[in-house]
């Protein structure tokens, strides 16, 4: 009843919010992308998208099917790598970027790590500007991570979002006095993309904490020191929206390879690829 290259599809619009992006991630034709979701839709009598020409969004029904997508195609592809007796062996430095923390990526590189055990998988969690020194360095085989701002195609998109201002619940920013920023140190790709759009709307701005670590960022939040720029789809617990301050634009989250190919780090970019979806939810 279902397609798995047509749901492959699904979950890539459903990640990058996108036809076009999709159809470039997947390496097909828009009116293809379109198709698939099209006879998606004939399928499950349900409408998957909302769009127009400025937007897309999941419908309800979209919402429901992406669970269900997941399992299917993570079956598909046990089921592939069985019959094929695929065993990969190796080491694969991998980086992700602090946003990740409190999402379910630790379940996508568990499923990995059970339909790989021969691989030797080490993990760095780093700002995102941090990463792609790494990776330019040699010193990392994939990344996942923030792009660095508008014209960087590096890498393949996994999903695109707005930036937000969030703070404590109740807190609210005197527009006669400098922003109190919590921020992570340079070269935090958040950071700067906060000071600059501040800057261009001549909002005056004082450091309130610095932190390397997402957590800590988090906690001085929760005690109303602050806002902090963060991705809209990832807000933690106990942050809301906070008003009253310039459009942040919005953010791109890419894996990219450093220059060492290798069917383990491909395997596991098609995993996160996959279940996409999860990294917009907290554990």
């Amino acid at each position: 009843m279902y397609d798995p290259v047509q749901l492959r599809t699904f979950l890539t619009v459903a990640q990058t919010l996108s036809f076009t992006q999709a159809a470039g991630r997947l390496g097909v034709r828009q009116s293809t992308v379109s198709q698939h979701v099209r006879r998606l839709e004939e399928a499950t009598g349900r409408p998957l998208f909302l769009r127009d020409t400025h937007s897309v969004e999941l419908t309800e029904a979209g919402e429901a099917l992406l669970g269900f997508a997941r399992t299917i195609l993570e079956a598909h592809e046990r089921a592939a790598a069985y019959f094929t007796g695929t065993r990969l062996r190796g080491r694969l430095r991998f980086g992700a970027s602090e946003d990740f923390v409190l999402t379910r990526l630790p379940e996508i590189l568990e499923g990995f790590r059970h339909e790989h055990p021969e691989v030797d998988l080490e993990l760095s969690v780093e700002l995102s500007g941090t990463l792609h020194e790494r990776l330019d360095a040699g010193r990392l085989d994939l990344v996942l991570a923030k792009r660095r701002g508008p014209g960087d195609e590096r890498g393949r998109l996994v999903w695109r979002d707005r930036m937000v201002w969030i703070g404590a619940d109740g807190l609210r920013v005197d527009p006669d006095r400098p922003v109190p920023l919590i921020v992570f140190p340079p070269p935090g790709i958040t950071r700067a993309r906060a000071l600059e759009v501040l800057e261009r709307d001549g909002r005056g701005w004082r450091i309130a904490c610095t932190s390397g670590s997402l957590s800590g960022l988090v906690a001085a939040a929760r005690a109303g020191l602050g806002v902090m720029a963060h991705t809209r789809g990832l807000i933690p617990p106990g942050l809301v929206r906070v008003a009253g301050l310039p459009d942040l634009g919005s953010v791109e989250f890419a894996l990219l390879r450093g220059g060492r190919s290798s069917p383990e780090a491909e395997a596991l970019a098609s995993a996160i690829l996959s279940g996409a979806d999860r990294l917009t939810r907290p554990a």
